[in-house]
């Protein structure tokens, strides 16, 4: 036992050139993160945004009193205004760039975490999505690694890359979903998933048996690749290999922000720095020599000390989600206690990703008027509306008000308040929340009325595309009533 902690607590060599490359690739991502949200958190969260922060603080004092500090952990409980938010995300910027320069790199990857853990719950429904968990998660252990990094915590780092394949996996066999059982999954999902581009629609063109084997190929990928990643060297690389081919696939295809190119970045503690040396052009094969020679510093007593308390916490309350996700059994209150702290400060997290299927797409169409009797379609930047507008490719953004729009009409309460809420600030005129759709929105002030209708959109043919730009063909249905809904936070 003595012989296995000393070996967890080792500074490999032959991780020097993984690490270096982990830790620009993530300042790149924390980049292309914050840089997305921080022209739209004030529409978003601001006090005249559409879920306002002081809102859902209100609301959160009410319910739990002191306990608000630590199950909702954030700068903003020392100053919540619009300019404060703003201020934080412009921060979480200067930072990921000063870490990509490899300047007082755990400071900046400290920073970086409470910056963006602080607009996580800021954010509200907005930021509840498993990229921005993933992040953070991923972020949290990156803490540990700025002057290099134990055999512990590239051991987590593949069990965080485990946690999220498998479980992505194993949700879509828990939910019984019929498309995933019957292998007809990728037969609807590049037509409606939340935000298509130009790939999509070629992908959605693939014959039907090819889009089969890619349905089974994604459940045997995220289900059985994963356990190559804690097998020895050359099965991890063989794993790293297919997982990486998997999400340039999905990149080709899908608009999923930063998430793919974050799992990308994940699987290079599979390789080691022999690996890429070999991959490399042969006059930079001695790269990794002398880079970061402050790799080399040990840890001191209380960095072994909070590791290890991490490195414990993690891994209890990561086996307990995986256990209660694939049992689908009630957790006792000490579980759910932990599992709370866990996803409070989000250092371990339940992944499910896409694990029920739509098979149709179905776009809320929003119109507004002036005076009643004259209406316009109301244009977001980047969901699919005006039929000859082609989808576009925006990989690593994340047009949040566009991408909740998805959920929209699928009823959801929470989904639904935010959409009225939505409308209530267009009709207030709200400049945050106007600046969040396209340029010259409303060019002569908010409208007075609104009507929303549910249209279901399908792929244009290649001919309707060539001979008339037509990228979506559209069936109106029925207005949509949209009863009043009462609001909780989540």
């Amino acid at each position: 036992m003595r012989r296995l902690w000393n070996y967890m607590w080792e500074r490999p060599d032959d991780y020097r050139l993984i690490t270096y490359l982990f830790l620009k690739g993530l300042a790149l991502i924390y980049f292309a993160a914050f840089y997305s949200l921080a022209p739209q958190i004030e529409g978003l969260a601001g006090s005249k945004g559409i879920l306002p922060l002081i809102d859902e603080q209100a609301a959160l004092t009410q319910q739990y009193g002191i306990w608000r500090f630590f199950l909702s952990p954030s700068l903003f409980w020392l100053h919540a205004s619009d300019s404060f938010l703003i201020l934080v995300a412009s921060a979480g910027i200067l930072c990921s760039l000063m870490l990509f320069l490899g300047a007082f790199p755990r400071l900046m990857l400290i920073s970086l975490y409470v910056l963006y853990l602080s607009l996580y719950h800021a954010g509200s429904l907005f930021m509840n999505f498993q990229w921005e968990t993933l992040l953070l998660e991923a972020g949290f252990l990156a803490i540990f690694l700025a002057h290099g990094g134990s055999r512990l915590v590239i051991w987590l780092m593949r069990w965080l890359l485990f946690r999220l394949r498998f479980l992505s996996g194993m949700s879509k066999i828990i939910s019984g979903d019929p498309t995933w059982a019957g292998f007809t999954a990728l037969n609807t999902y590049f037509e409606t998933q939340p935000l298509p581009h130009k790939g999509s629609w070629y992908a959605h063109q693939l014959p039907e048996w090819l889009l089969k084997v890619g349905t089974a190929g994604t459940l045997v990928v995220e289900i059985l690749v994963p356990f190559l990643f804690l097998a020895p060297r050359r099965l991890r690389m063989i794993g790293a290999a297919i997982t990486i081919v998997w999400q340039l696939l999905i990149i080709a295809t899908s608009n999923h922000n930063f998430i793919n190119l974050l799992t990308i970045l994940l699987c290079l503690y599979l390789f080691d720095d022999d690996a890429l040396r070999h991959a490399m052009p042969e006059r930079m094969r001695n790269f990794g020599n002398n880079v970061l020679a402050e790799l080399m510093y040990g840890e001191s007593r209380i960095e072994k000390i909070l590791l290890a308390f991490s490195a414990s916490f993690i891994v209890v309350a990561s086996s307990l989600q995986v256990f209660f996700m694939l049992t689908a059994s009630s957790a006792p209150a000490w579980a759910g206690a932990i599992d709370n702290v866990a996803r409070a400060y989000s250092v371990s997290n339940r992944y499910h990703v896409f694990p029920v299927m739509d098979t149709q797409r179905l776009e809320l169409i929003t119109e507004w008027s002036y005076d009643g009797q004259t209406w316009q379609p109301l244009e977001f930047e980047y969901k699919p509306g005006h039929p000859m507008r082609a989808p576009e490719f925006i990989v690593p953004h994340h047009p949040r008000l566009d991408w909740i729009m998805w959920f929209v009409p699928k009823g959801g309460a929470p989904f639904v308040y935010t959409y009225q809420r939505f409308l209530d600030r267009l009709r207030e005129g709200s400049a945050p929340v106007v600046s969040l759709l396209p340029i010259d929105t409303f060019k002569h002030g908010p409208p007075k009325y609104f009507r929303a209708h549910i249209a279901r959109y399908t792929f244009a043919d290649a001919t309707s595309i060539r001979e008339t730009g037509r990228w979506w063909n559209i069936r109106y249905h029925s207005p949509m009533w949209l009863p009043p809904v009462p609001y909780k936070p989540w």
